[in-house]
């Protein structure tokens, strides 16, 4: 979690969303978020559920440490959704998590790999450095920084979904779902529906496992029975 302080508005502002989720009836065809791996999320193992901004820094840097945990249990221990969280003192934090969002329903095995992309080349799209750039010229770089991380052939198919209205609706929902939840920052993270104390500090490798070891050894023990 970023150190800068919060403004009050900005807590505000959370704070009328998670009441205007809460009165407004927005029920989506699918859960939010983006499944990691080739297996669909099962109630059968530790599920975390983690809510990333692309062009924050503490996601970038939470990521890696996450990903390895999450690859030395395997998908029949621990499940991980990946919700976008745009943060609005993010300038390009929407359409970053627009891109996730539109790559995700042309092709799910991509989305990953673009969220990825983001991190690594993240200061191209901080505040700063579009300060100048029109929203259009904005929208053009990240369509074409998108086609180049995942191959040319998608730029077609890649404007295209930025031009489908529903993809900007499933980015609203993904950050007002974030609400409902109680997330005011990035990156936040549930384990099994529970939030994590939030921290300064990135999770690093050895405190996921101290973090999921107890609750695979509980599952080894305890299946989940059907009744």
């Amino acid at each position: 979690m970023s150190k800068t302080i919060i403004p009050v508005t900005f807590l505000l502002f959370l704070v009328y969303t998670a009441v205007l989720v809460r009165s407004q009836s927005i029920v989506p065809a699918r859960y939010d978020g983006f499944v990691y791996g080739k297996h669909a999320a099962s109630m059968d193992s530790v599920l975390i559920e983690a809510f990333f901004d692309p062009v924050c820094p503490n996601s970038r840097d939470a990521w890696p440490p996450l990903k390895q945990a999450v690859d030395h249990y395997g998908p029949d221990l621990v499940s991980l959704i990946v919700h976008p969280f745009p943060l609005p003192y993010h300038d390009n934090a929407f359409v970053t998590s627009r891109a996730l969002h539109v790559v995700n329903e042309i092709n799910t095995s991509a989305t990953y790999h673009l969220m990825e992309a983001f991190f690594v080349h993240q200061e191209r799209f901080y505040n700063a450095q579009t300060l100048k750039m029109s929203r259009e010229a904005v929208l053009d770089q990240v369509i074409g920084f998108a086609s180049n991380a995942l191959g040319n052939s998608m730029q077609s198919a890649i404007k295209s979904g930025f031009a489908d209205s529903k993809t900007g609706t499933k980015t609203r929902v993904s950050f007002k779902y974030g609400c409902s939840r109680g997330v005011y920052g990035t990156p936040f993270f549930f384990v099994n529906g529970f939030l994590l104390p939030v921290s300064d500090d990135a999770i690093d490798y050895d405190g996921w496992r101290k973090i999921i070891d107890p609750l695979t050894n509980k599952q080894r023990r305890y299946p989940l029975s059907v009744f």
